[in-house]
């Protein structure tokens, strides 16, 4: 059982919810980042309509990506998370740790959670990948144990609630 904070999170949820925010303002070029569990549903989103309604944070985050869509990040996360588990699948290439999609105007990073659950970065074209990349490393690392069962049903509903 978890301690619920101050916006009736418990503390991992939101140790979650701030260190998606701190890769958001840390890492130079991200646009925007979410989180969505194995089966799709979107958990944490960096995008601060979402972040503002969640835990009633007035200056959450700060703007996305061209649309400022987080929920269409989470779908696009799902999509290619999936499309590459299939892929690795077919060529016997054993789980898929990371993913990178680089076009023209930005990229998108998704990298597996140990749970399942995939981190998406949306980031501009000119952003250092490597070092996009390490801090995704370090938010899988922090993140991937905290995000038990129960974390994920309470990001969940809580996501719910904002929609």
């Amino acid at each position: 059982m978890t301690a619920t904070g101050t916006f009736g999170l418990s503390t991992e949820a939101r140790n979650l919810q701030w260190l998606l925010g701190n890769l958001v303002e840390e890492v130079p070029g991200v646009r925007s980042v979410t989180v969505v569990s194995s089966d799709g549903l979107m958990l944490l989103s960096s995008d601060p309509a979402t972040q503002q309604a969640a835990t009633g944070d007035a200056e959450a985050g700060r703007p996305g990506g061209p649309r400022g869509s987080s929920a269409d990040l989470a779908t696009i996360v799902s999509g290619i998370g999936s499309l590459t588990v299939g892929a690795a699948r077919l060529m016997d290439g054993g789980g898929v740790k990371q993913t990178m999609v680089a076009m023209e105007e930005g990229s998108v990073f998704v990298m597996s959670i140990s749970d399942g659950s995939l981190l998406g970065v949306h980031a501009t074209p000119d952003c250092d990948m490597s070092v996009v990349a390490y801090h995704m490393a370090l938010f899988v690392g922090r993140a991937g144990h905290v995000l038990t069962p129960e974390v994920r049903s309470e990001l969940r509903k809580s996501m719910e609630s904002t929609q």
